[in-house]
């Protein structure tokens, strides 16, 4: 399976490729920010982050896209552009028709460290660790796409057998 992690933000928007099957090492496929200009126009910043994630769609192939689901923080302003950051995501995978699933900070905090409390520098640790890489990726954003797409690899066939139970009840109850 190989997963494209989005970490979506309008000044650096974190990327990073995974490919692997759950219990088994993982491999690093790629990794980077797909940087915009803070005082550049919002619409001229959600063209480039999506030129950006369309090229590593392009070059990189994912079978699927985990982006962080938006959840509230105290800056209104921080939040709202996370959201679109991540609509662009959403919709460059759509279009292509590649499945997206959506992770919340703490899910993947706790798939990748087992706290979902973890900070910023022990996700990169275990990034790091997992991926057997030399050095955790910098910046944060990137190590956090990175988290993404092992969270959703590691999770990704427990959500696939409970949607596949619950199908199964509710077509019995359909034809009971």
């Amino acid at each position: 399976m190989r997963v494209l992690g989005v970490d979506p933000g309008l000044t650096r928007c974190g990327v990073g490729v995974v490919e692997g099957v759950a219990g088994r090492p993982l491999t690093m496929i790629g990794v980077g920010v797909v940087r915009t200009p803070a005082d550049a126009d919002l619409g001229h910043r959600l063209v480039a982050i999506e030129q950006g994630i369309e090229q590593w769609l392009d070059e990189h192939r994912p079978e699927f896209v985990a982006v962080e689901r938006v959840f509230s923080q105290h800056n209104v302003s921080t939040v709202m552009g996370t959201a679109q950051a991540s609509a662009v995501a959403l919709l460059c995978a759509s279009r292509r028709g590649i499945p997206v699933a959506l992770h919340t900070p703490s899910e993947v905090k706790a798939a990748v460290t087992g706290s979902g409390r973890a900070d910023k520098a022990q996700v990169g640790a275990m990034v790091t660790r997992l991926l057997r890489l030399s050095a955790p990726p910098k910046p944060a954003d990137a190590a956090d796409a990175l988290a993404l797409a092992i969270c959703h690899i590691w999770r990704a066939p427990a959500q696939n057998r409970l949607q596949q139970a619950v199908a199964l009840h509710a077509s019995k109850g359909r034809t009971a």
